[in-house]
């Protein structure tokens, strides 16, 4: 498999693309102006501890207070329950990164001791979204290009990638024989058929970086930042760049020469693989990925059988809803469907990758009433999300052929990182029609002229609404007769099309006398 990345920078943004096979497979978008949280660690200050909700908030310093769930504290100087048993990872139950879990991450109620205003340490894991705080953890890992440093644990966990038995008993041999005692090592993927020199110099210098940070969270007062980890180019670089990537190509000359400084150092066989895009023309136009963009911000996707797929993004989940379009099979329905819900499966996990969905989804396949084909699918599905780096939980097709599953959430989606909210819609996507404004407008003229006596009134609309109104003089002239008032009508740029302005022109003179708008959705709530 071919595999290169494609990273460029602008005034705006910083755009990283994965690709697959000529397939873009992966997208990361960071603001110049936002600078992404996950990974940075904070000296924050615990602001409620809330045992009813099995969390507390803790201040970090952001506009809005972390989130820290008793299941995320792994250290035991919080916990107010952890026996010496507790405290050694169990060796034989390990989650997906190969990280031991202890038996109280089990427990349905977690005792704690938080006080609050107390100093806590904690790193986020997840960026804040939806107006919800970052979501935070006091089991701080430390990154390295070869190692993860755990400071709070005991275990010693072995990427899952890492496939040959004989490597992974070599590389815990190597690490069990540098590890000090109380802390956690995992060895990332990369790390594989490396020597036991590059090892433990990459192990030496995270605990020198853990001591540093140690000094400087003593010597700060909360809440303050401790450590701030690399932006999302130099993070990709150091978590992606594994031996099976062919290039990667950067436009930025000063993010080249950093990249390349920063490979020679840690992997300098790998640093001829890196590429200074010098062409005038955007790299990003060049490589045919700026269209796969805007695609991305569409629900509409295309199969290559003429079937489509609709993605809608909600508060509570994603609903992906698959339909046979332009699609003419000449065999049974059964079959027909059977194709296009393993389309189906492909494109589906893709678009997740690439938008990075997250949370609940719920794909509505085309029916099929074979047990055995709806087996089918469930497992081509989870094949497809192999793939994933993100966590991911499928089950099978339910009675009503929905399929449920969960995606991890780390970061923004790719819509909420490249779009804003509509100002005129205010992100439901719709406004009102033309018809019911005029009722609404009908509506305000009655109650208005049951308490007043104005004979002129100026009637402000946006200039498209404005101009229907006046093409519409059938209910132009009934607004007027029913409420026996005078309306002009002028067009206003400024107010949105579900809008609209009445101004009073008694005496000659333009007095305002209300600004009719849509509810907001925070005034609704």
């Amino acid at each position: 498999m071919k595999k290169e990345i494609f990273i460029s920078e602008s005034m705006g943004e910083s755009r990283i693309a994965i690709v697959e096979d000529d397939t873009l497979v992966e997208v990361y978008v960071e603001k110049q102006d936002r600078q992404r949280m996950v990974g940075n660690i904070y000296k924050g200050q615990v602001e409620n501890v809330l045992p009813g909700m099995q969390a507390a908030f803790v201040d970090i310093g952001y506009d809005i207070n972390a989130f820290l769930p008793f299941s995320e504290i792994e250290n035991s100087a919080y916990l107010a329950d952890v026996d010496d048993e507790d405290r050694e990872s169990s060796k034989g139950r390990k989650n997906k990164n190969g990280q031991g879990k202890t038996r109280r991450k089990y427990q349905d109620n977690i005792d704690v001791d938080l006080k609050s205003g107390q100093d806590i340490f904690v790193q986020v894991i997840k960026e804040a979204f939806a107006g919800k705080g970052p979501r935070v953890t006091t089991e701080i890992a430390l990154p390295g290009r070869l190692l993860v440093l755990v400071p709070n644990a005991k275990y010693i966990g072995i990427s899952k990638k890492i496939w040959d038995k004989y490597e992974r008993r070599r590389l815990k041999k190597i690490v069990s024989s540098m590890k000090e005692k109380g802390m956690g090592v995992i060895v990332r993927t990369v790390a594989e058929g490396k020597s036991e020199e590059l090892l433990k110099n990459d192990f030496s210098i995270l605990v020198e970086n853990w001591k540093k940070l140690q000094n400087k969270s003593d010597r700060a007062k909360g809440p303050s930042l401790i450590y701030e980890d690399l932006e999302t180019a130099s993070s990709i670089i150091r978590d992606l760049f594994t031996p099976d990537i062919n290039k990667i190509v950067i436009d930025s000359k000063k993010l080249y020469r950093k990249l390349q400084g920063y490979l020679e150092e840690v992997s300098p066989n790998m640093a001829n693989r890196l590429e200074h895009y010098k062409l005038k023309q955007p790299l990003f136009e060049s490589m045919g990925i700026e269209n796969e963009l805007d695609k991305l911000l569409r629900p509409k996707v295309w199969l290559k059988s003429g079937a489509y797929l609709i993605i809608e993004k909600t508060e509570a989940m994603v609903v992906v809803d698959v339909n046979s379009g332009r699609f003419v099979g000449k065999k049974k329905h059964e079959e027909n469907s059977l194709k296009i819900n393993l389309e189906t499966c492909k494109e589906a996990a893709r678009q997740l990758r690439l938008r990075d969905l997250s949370g609940l989804v719920v794909i509505d396949f085309i029916d099929m009433r074979e047990e055995s084909n709806r087996r089918k699918i469930y497992y081509e599905l989870r094949k497809e999300l192999k793939k994933d780096r993100a966590k991911v939980a499928v089950s099978p097709i339910s009675e009503f052929g929905l399929l449920e599953m969960t995606r991890q959430r780390i970061r923004l989606s790719l819509l909420d990182s490249m779009s804003e909210e509509c100002p005129t819609c205010h992100g439901s996507g719709r406004i009102m029609s033309r018809e019911t404004l005029i009722t609404r407008i009908d509506h305000w003229l009655r109650r208005y002229k049951s308490k007043h006596r104005s004979l002129k009134l100026k009637l402000e609309l946006h200039p498209e609404i404005a101009h229907f109104m006046k093409d519409n003089k059938k209910a132009l002239r009934g607004l007027m007769w029913q409420n026996f008032t005078y309306i002009s009508i002028e067009g206003n740029q400024n107010i949105a099309r579900d809008e609209f302005r009445f101004l009073n022109t008694k005496n000659g003179q333009l007095k305002e006398i209300e600004h009719v708008g849509v509810e907001r959705k925070e005034d609704s709530a």
